[in-house]
């Protein structure tokens, strides 16, 4: 058994074949159930986020070729395309890309902490769909334990940086204080609120949450004294914004150029910032062409998040070195199967050989021949039988002069060194 990681990320792909890529949650549940019911996989879990899209496989065969294929076949994208932007790793260096990616080396923001939630999603819905089996349940407890050994051992948490933070920065960046500020939030998720709660220790002088409902964006609202609109009411409310943040899981873009050209009109062209870190993206990329709208996405964040890398670099150095470790046990403890699959495999083979010569002593028992030599012939053979494949061993190790070999033939059969 192989195991495959296929993905695409923010360092492979631009948002545009990121967003092609990307699965909805209900994306995710038909994948998984292709994928589980697929003769070439037997295990499968998919990591879809804003920065990336990874499937995680286990294979009879190497394979990664059919897995390339159904990914494209799926979202109807060309596969000579998607195959110029993707990476797969094989065996442990899928395993080692899986940790990194979870202890946070590989995100945009060097150690940020969602990630890990986000594969714990990941396990959980690939858990309900029956699409993990013994190994992928080892591999992904390994793996969230290894995180928090990183977290716990190294730095590479010690500074809260995140999308979310990068996002506060840029417009901090470009507004100084934001004390003056009117900052609306669309959407409520995990993302959201690590934004809002950056955002209310910078003091603005309002936030306001919009979100599809209203229930969940009022319990994010009341941690951080902000009002609260239903998303219809955006084209009637966004001109009071100065710095919109976007970050929903919708298929669909929730702001279009013509919305943002009237709230200007409505502010007489006052200046607003918009910040999208959805994929797929919430605000139109024609936003960007107006005068007085300033639009950046998660890639153009990239240049704020660059600056807080060199405090972790360190940190990520020793965490890496923690995952190489963690991978060889986790590909010991899976060298460690095919050894009882061995034995397995042994047993069975004696077994026969072992029914095989008594099931032709007692025939000849039975038609009255001498005890003593049916007994003395049934040792015999059944010695000769099991010393046979030692034996060519030995002999082929001792012709070619491999002395490792023989003395690993000695320890295994228990034959005294002296």
């Amino acid at each position: 058994m192989t195991i495959i990681a296929l993905g695409i990320n923010h360092k492979t792909a631009s948002v545009d074949l990121r967003e092609k890529v990307a699965f909805s949650p209900e994306q995710i549940s038909e994948a998984l159930q292709q994928l589980s019911g697929h003769a070439a996989f037997s295990e499968a879990v998919i990591v879809s986020t804003c920065n990336r899209t990874e499937i995680y496989c286990s294979l009879a065969q190497q394979k990664s070729q059919t897995l390339l294929h159904w990914l494209a076949s799926f979202h109807g994208l060309d596969e000579q395309e998607l195959s110029s932007n993707i990476y797969c790793y094989e065996g442990n260096d899928a395993i080692n890309h899986l940790m990194r990616v979870a202890c946070g080396l590989d995100s945009l923001v060097l150690g940020e902490p969602q990630i890990l939630g986000q594969i714990k999603q990941a396990y959980n819905s690939a858990k309900t769909h029956d699409a993990i089996g013994v190994t992928f349940d080892r591999l992904f407890q390994k793996t969230f334990s290894v995180a928090k050994e990183v977290r716990t051992e190294t730095n590479i948490g010690a500074s809260a940086v995140s999308v979310a933070f990068a996002a506060v920065n840029l417009a901090k960046h470009i507004y100084g204080k934001l004390d003056q500020t009117n900052v609306l939030l669309i959407g409520a998720g995990e993302t959201i609120e690590l934004v809002a709660k950056h955002l209310y220790q910078n003091e603005p002088k309002k936030i306001t949450v919009a979100n599809r409902t209203i229930e969940r964006a009022r319990s994010l609202a009341d941690e951080v004294s902000a009002d609260v609109i239903a998303l219809a009411q955006l084209p009637e409310r966004l001109h009071e914004a100065d710095i919109v943040i976007s970050s929903t899981a919708s298929t669909l873009p929730i702001i279009g150029k013509g919305v943002v050209e009237q709230a200007l009109k409505q502010r007489r062209n006052k200046p607003m910032l918009f910040i999208d870190i959805a994929v797929p993206r919430d605000i139109e990329s024609q936003v960007g062409e107006l005068d007085a709208a300033y639009l950046y996405s998660v890639d153009d964040l990239q240049t704020i998040v660059s600056e807080n890398m060199a405090a972790r670099e360190q940190a990520a150095e020793q965490a890496q070195i923690i995952i190489i470790e963690r991978t060889k046990e986790f590909a010991m403890w899976m060298r460690s199967l095919d050894s009882v699959d061995l034995i397995r495999h042994y047993r069975n083979d004696v077994q026969t050989i072992k029914s095989e010569l008594v099931e032709k002593a007692v025939s000849q028992l039975s038609s009255g021949k001498d005890a003593e030599k049916v007994i003395l012939e049934l040792a015999n053979k059944l010695t000769n039988r099991l010393m046979h494949a030692p034996t060519r061993a030995i002999q082929d190790a001792a012709k070619k002069g491999e002395v490792a070999q023989l003395n690993q033939l000695k320890k295994m059969l228990g034959i005294d060194q002296e």
